[in-house]
């Protein structure tokens, strides 16, 4: 008989599922109901289980908590089954984290508990089963070898390990593929926990659809926004699932994705193509310089490095006096002048075909080019990939169609005002104006946005000098702030962590915890202790 502990601070979800299923005839005894994690744990310590049910939000100790405890002081082996009324990928990540075997959204189906235990069964029959917490950390190597792959630190070991662990894994020719939505303005409507969760959706999806080519997929990619968390590294036989290329392929799996309820379209930015894994970083930093060419051009799904950026035809219209009078327009601030070249542009382009796609990527590649230029003349020290990044987003204006004259002739009018902050040169001192006003209101909602507004400030431009300064996001820094006052708070109150949370600006208890674990390395109520 399975030993089955119950864990829930609401007594009538105990009962509930205690009679949800006969559970002597799955071949189980239940051996304890726990009202909290505390409860349990005490439990564990002098008893065999062999699964446990644990409710992931109870006072005393939660089941995330009751889990890390558990699996950190080796106090049991017994499988764990996180029961949540929460849909939120936050969860189900710090479940993964402590190795839960499965994770329940309430209310728990019948059904559902049977599946629970069979699968317990089998794991119990056969040692052929994968140990979830040794894939786990496979996966994070994996990715961590990856990083250093694509930054170009990498070293043979690192490769080495790649090619043995990655699936599939063949002597074709690879490129990095970045995966971002299409209509990013209907994106800009959204709260930030609406978009986490548009974009979790995303991710599940593609890693079910993936199966075992996932290990590919990557979230969080360092040096990109939020836009383009999502990436993926592509081979070439993997095409041959299609018997065709990378366009297909792709094509393939954006309609195995896109979701009707979500109504947002996919689009690849697919970098060029190297001929060995090892210089995949070359494929990696393509896939960015393509990020201002879908920003500039026609509305497409998949963009190609070699089709969009290396792109060249002879005796092709480069539209040179009227891209050097919007440049000119632009370095002055003068707002007449850049309506009348963009005018003189779009008259000139819009015959009864326009320009070709290899044409409008070289009067592209001529315009990016001399803007680079005006900012790295205002700024020798500036990280030109920034400025490539700042050029993407604000090229992506809200309210305007892409790749008309007054979407064109909007970004003049910021490129202006970005080049307007680096003559100002106003990192002297704003940024320790800006320490001191965090220092002080760390804990209202405070965005990179107001803080441009209130210093006049371009806010890229100020994201950019946050990342020089402190080598970290804004919202990295603020969050340690916050997180660094909540440790102290641990340590000097008797405060609950719930108040603590609130207190330093974080309205979700659970988020937080999160984010104390990541930068601390244990829970709130780990630290206290250890304090």
């Amino acid at each position: 008989m399975l030993k089955v502990m119950l864990v829930d601070d609401e007594p009538y979800i105990l009962e509930g599922l205690s009679v949800l299923i006969d559970w002597q005839e799955q071949g189980c005894q239940i051996v304890k109901k726990a009202s909290n994690g505390k409860e349990a744990i005490d439990y564990l310590k002098d008893n065999e289980v062999d699964i446990v049910f644990a409710d992931i939000k109870m006072p005393v100790m939660t089941g995330i908590e009751l889990m890390q405890s558990v699996r950190e002081d080796n106090i049991s082996d017994a499988y764990f089954v996180i029961i949540s009324g929460y849909n939120d990928f936050h969860y189900a990540q710090a479940a993964l984290k402590y190795s839960a075997l499965e994770y329940l959204l309430k209310p728990v189906a019948a059904d559902s508990l049977m599946q629970v235990i069979e699968k317990v069964k089998n794991k119990k029959v056969t040692d052929s089963s994968v140990d979830e917490a040794t894939a786990d950390a496979r996966k994070a190597y994996l990715i961590q070898n990856i990083m250093l792959l694509l930054a170009g630190k990498h070293k043979e070991k690192h490769t080495d390990y790649i090619r043995r662990n990655l699936h599939r894994y063949g002597d074709g020719d690879f490129r990095f593929v970045n995966i971002a939505y299409g209509n990013i303005n209907s994106l800009e409507e959204k709260s930030d926990d609406e978009i986490i969760a548009i974009k979790d959706r995303l991710y599940e999806r593609l890693k079910s659809t993936l199966g075992d080519n996932s290990d590919r997929l990557m979230a969080d990619i360092p040096g990109y926004t939020d836009e383009y968390e999502l990436s993926f590294i592509y081979s070439d036989d993997l095409a041959s699932e299609y018997g065709s290329d990378v366009s297909n392929y792709l094509d393939k799996l954006a309609d195995s994705v896109e979701d009707s309820d979500d109504d947002y379209d996919l689009v690849f930015l697919v970098g060029k193509k190297v001929e060995d894994l090892s210089k995949l970083s070359r494929s990696y930093s393509s896939a960015a310089a393509l990020r201002p060419y879908r920003s500039f051009g026609r509305d497409k799904r998949i963009y190609i490095y070699e089709d969009d950026v290396q792109a060249g035809e002879a005796n092709v219209l480069l539209c040179k006096d009227e891209l050097d009078g919007l440049i000119s327009g632009i370095e002055l601030g003068d707002s007449d002048k850049i309506n009348t070249s963009v005018d003189a542009l779009f008259d000139k382009t819009s015959g009864s075909e326009g320009l070709s796609d290899r044409a409008m990527s070289i009067n592209t590649n001529y315009l990016l080019f001399r803007l680079l230029h005006l900012a790295v003349e205002l700024d020798e020290s500036i990280n030109q990939e920034e400025v490539m990044l700042y050029i993407s987003d604000n090229a992506l204006i809200h309210g305007t169609d892409r790749g008309s004259s007054m979407h064109l002739k909007q970004f003049g009018y910021e490129y202006a005002e970005y080049l307007a902050s680096l003559r100002k040169n106003a990192s002297k001192g704003i940024l320790h104006d800006i320490e001191k006003e965090l220092a002080l209101n760390y804990a209202q909602n405070i965005t990179l946005k107001d803080l441009s507004a209130k210093y006049y400030v371009n806010s890229s431009y100020l994201g950019q000098l946050f990342k020089k300064r402190y080598g970290v996001s804004f919202k990295d820094y603020l969050s340690g702030i916050r997180i660094n006052e909540a440790a102290s708070l641990l340590l000097k109150t008797d405060k609950k962590v719930s108040e603590i949370a609130e207190e330093v600006g974080y309205r979700d208890t659970d988020y937080f915890i999160d984010r104390f674990i990541a930068l601390k390395g244990c829970t709130p109520s780990k630290y206290r202790k250890k304090g």
